[in-house]
């Protein structure tokens, strides 16, 4: 059993799939959790309630920086310290690769602005209060990022900033510990309607399936326990990407 008594954890949206299964393990675990997102209010704070240790949540739009400084000072304020941050909030949509006119500006800048700027705010905001537990930063990123794949051209190339992110950061941030865990594509509420993708898994994943929030979860708590990682970047893909 890993053991996190003590411990405080951000999991920035958190009141559903990847994010919420995160939010789970880390707090049965024994960490404390801040339960995040940008809109579901009552979700977050239904979830903070029924975690099994002194858990809180906090309603943020991570592509603000101001919200995001705000998320750590009510972690700070509320536990005294922090000693993980799991980067899972994002934002996507489905858009034909081959299509470049259908990618309009709008779609490409909510992409970055929440992907890419979002991680981003948050992990400097949340640097120097990780620098002192010695903790970690746990980076959601995607094999969109390693591959021409995924929902839209801008997903896969806010993804692969992230993923260059996590290395940089590893690599200067010392002691601070920086590892990305990039699935497949994953069963969850926003993917429900993916029918024909989730299908496409069954057929051509070595797995058989799409991943589950659980399997995501499973990673970035052995990114946050292995005292060791830092600057790895893992597949949760069911062998996808040995075949495409």
């Amino acid at each position: 059993m890993i053991e996190m008594s003590g411990k405080v954890a951000i999991v920035t949206g958190s009141t559903s799939g990847i994010g919420e299964a995160a939010a789970r393990a880390l707090a049965d675990a024994g960490a404390h959790v801040v339960v995040n997102s940008s809109s579901s209010v009552e979700a977050g704070e239904a979830l903070a309630a029924a975690l099994p240790t002194d858990s809180m949540y906090h309603q943020a739009d991570i592509s603000s920086e101001e919200q995001g400084q705000a998320l750590v000072a009510a972690t700070i304020e509320r536990f005294g310290h922090l000693d993980v941050l799991v980067n899972n909030a994002g934002w996507t949509t489905r858009v034909d690769h081959g299509d470049l006119d259908a990618l309009t500006n709008e779609i490409l800048f909510r992409t970055i602005d929440v992907n890419i700027y979002g991680t981003w705010f948050l992990s400097r905001a949340a640097m120097p209060h990780l620098t002192e537990t010695s903790g970690s930063i746990v980076n959601v990123t995607s094999i969109a990022g390693l591959r021409p794949v995924g929902s839209s051209i801008a997903y896969g190339m806010s993804k692969a900033a992230l993923n260059m992110l996590t290395i940089d950061l590893a690599k200067n941030c010392a002691p601070v510990r920086v590892n990305a865990v990039a699935p497949g594509l994953v069963k969850t509420p926003w993917t429900e309607d993916w029918d024909d993708l989730h299908a496409g898994m069954e057929m051509m994943a070595p797995m058989k399936r799409s991943a589950t929030p659980d399997d995501c979860a499973h990673s970035i708590m052995a990114c946050v326990t292995n005292p060791y990682m830092t600057g790895s970047i893992i597949k949760i893909d069911g062998g996808t990407t040995l075949v495409i």
